[in-house]
């Protein structure tokens, strides 16, 4: 649902910005601030499908409540890449590079979760505690910029 409301709230600023720089409706007009916002726009829809994927692994095959802490913090930090891109480009980067860290770090979830299945199926070994144990230990870190 958050996704959705970002995704909107994406959207309607690239519609704002269309309409405010030539007021004919949703087209491309040359200026600067409307293919800042366009771009930020493109970035952050190609990215969700990675970020959808990576958080419902993780969430499934690892642990649910890091990953929904690491879901959220990337909206939120998608967000602040919106806003950062829409100044100047070099403002996102933070933004960028953060979300690009939450990003691994569900990966990493993810691969630790088929990790420990294989262990159980193949030797009968669970380190499933283990694993919930250390992510929810480091899913705080994630707030350190």
């Amino acid at each position: 649902i958050l996704c959705a409301f970002s995704t909107a709230f994406f959207t309607s600023k690239v519609e704002h910005e269309s309409k405010h720089c030539n007021g004919k409706g949703i087209q491309r007009p040359g200026s600067s601030a409307f293919e800042r916002v366009y771009t930020a726009n493109q970035n952050c829809g190609q990215a969700y499908p990675t970020f959808l994927a990576v958080l419902w692994c993780a969430g499934l095959l690892c642990s649910q409540a890091p990953a929904a802490f690491a879901g959220l913090m990337y909206l939120f930090v998608r967000q602040k890449y919106f806003v950062g891109y829409l100044g100047e480009r070099t403002q996102s980067t933070p933004g960028y590079l953060f979300g690009k860290r939450i990003i691994l770090f569900l990966f990493l979830m993810s691969v630790a979760g088929i990790l420990n299945y294989y262990l159980i199926f193949f030797f009968g070994s669970d380190f499933e505690i283990h694993i919930k144990t250390i992510t929810s230990a480091i899913s705080p870190l994630l707030l350190i910029p």
